[in-house]
């Protein structure tokens, strides 16, 4: 089947190059000229283990193309995948203004019958503003399909490759059958085809990340009862992963959630319940409590050093929002980086892939280093922000000997109290008691 793809962020490659790694004719259009002229050369612009190799492969295979001609890609192709970014407005509620502009544009580029998909992540009902859209600027016939992802970056291309379900919301029995034709060689395990309406194709989108923010903020605000009362936070996720009714995953207390998803939808969907008059309190408790993690992690900080902290060389660890991705969107690193340098601070900051990042948001008072040992020479604290593997074994001898001040601020609880108290280390971690 020939494809095209409209945006080559995130979700447009991995969709793109994860769709014609199944033997499809793919065309990825973007309107960025730097942008496709990379990826015409096998280059990626972001950081996705696994993506580079399916991209430089499917290239070869000519199965896989990148363009700017929206035109010449919408006029040969049957299903146009819609992956263009819909941001935050001020309010929270999700700027539509750009993807609303490119369906118009595929609309003036359709020669024929066309199934438009939207992956983007858009509030309930957009797929009726589509299709006005569409009819005010085609003759052509179509069908609109919502086909949310739930790719979580760094592993993104499993995600796609092997889902746990597939959910299309389409009223068309027939466009239907097609999409699960599609995706029918990422089922073969079983995993389900949810066939549903577009508005709750795009509801579900939202619900599940929102379930996920929450499950993150509760385990936040317990940790912050731990702090109080003395108990170990570890041990009272341990009890409560065994339930089978709640099971392991989303249950790890830190800093708050961050990146371009969870926020921004919580905050989309908080937008568009108030437009109904939904009470959405819960949902502002989400909200607030995974912002005010981030300023009791800070304040631990602050408390800590208090007037001394100007002038004091502080390390961080990890500035991604989460391992194995370069996105630094919603971070929760951005606000102590600002915060930490503001108060006099010097930060010395080391991430595997992101620090490139860094160095060009802050001009004055961050050095990025190549090596995470290098970060700790003379340093009087460091701070871990992001779980990245290569942090959770380190050679705790060779910390102590390189650092001026043997503290360790963990904001993901990545290493043992016991132990940091036999090295000697003042360490301060989410909801156990400090050392």
């Amino acid at each position: 089947m020939k494809i095209t793809i409209v945006g080559t962020g995130y979700q447009g490659l991995v969709t793109g190059t994860g769709l014609a790694e199944h033997g499809h004719q793919v065309a990825c259009v973007d309107r960025n000229v730097d942008r496709i002229a990379m990826l015409q050369e096998g280059r990626l612009p972001i950081h996705e283990p696994g993506l580079e190799e399916l991209l430089v492969r499917n290239l070869e295979e000519e199965r896989l193309s990148f363009t700017t001609d929206l035109e010449k890609a919408v006029a040969d192709c049957l299903p146009v995948f819609l992956c263009v970014g819909t941001p935050a407005n001020e309010d929270g509620s999700a700027d539509l203004a750009e993807i609303c502009e490119a369906v118009r544009q595929i609309a003036a580029a359709m020669t024929g019958y066309r199934i438009i998909v939207n992956k983007s992540t858009c509030p309930p009902g957009t797929a009726a503003t589509f299709e006005r859209i569409l009819r005010e600027n085609t003759e052509h016939a179509f069908d609109i399909v919502v086909n949310p992802d739930f790719l979580r970056e760094g592993a993104a291309v499993d995600d796609f490759l092997r889902p746990d379900r597939i959910v299309v919301g389409c009223d068309e029995v027939r466009v239907r059958e097609i999409m699960r034709e599609l995706y029918a060689p990422f089922l073969r395990t079983g995993r389900p085809f949810l066939a549903m309406s577009p508005v709750s194709a795009e509801m579900t989108k939202y619900a599940t990340n929102v379930m996920l923010a929450t499950r993150i903020s509760l385990m936040n605000q317990l940790a912050e009862i731990c702090d109080a009362c003395g108990a170990d936070i570890t041990a009272v996720r341990e009890g409560v992963a065994s339930d089978d009714r709640i099971g392991p995953t989303y249950l790890f207390p830190g800093i708050g959630f961050g990146g371009s998803g969870l926020p921004k939808d919580l905050r989309a969907c908080i937008a568009f319940g108030n437009s109904f008059a939904c009470d959405c309190d819960l949902l502002e408790a989400v909200h607030h409590v995974n912002e005010r993690q981030i300023e009791r992690f800070l304040a631990r900080i602050l408390s800590h050093y208090g007037d001394s902290l100007p002038g004091k060389r502080l390390a961080l660890w990890g500035v991604s929002f989460k391992p194995r991705t370069d996105d630094v969107r919603g971070a929760p690193a951005l606000r102590l980086i600002e915060r930490l340098r503001d108060a006099g601070a010097s930060i010395v900051v080391y991430d595997p892939v992101a620090a490139p990042k860094i160095e060009k948001r802050f001009a004055d008072g961050v050095r990025c280093v190549r090596k995470y040992y290098e970060a700790l020479e003379g340093a009087h604290g460091l701070i871990i922000v992001t779980e990245w593997n290569e942090f959770r074994r380190p050679d705790y001898e060779r910390m102590a000997a390189l650092m001026a001040e043997k503290v360790i601020f963990d904001g993901r609880n990545i290493y043992t109290p016991k132990v940091m108290r036999e090295m000697g280390f003042k360490y301060f971690s989410v909801g156990r008691p400090a050392v």
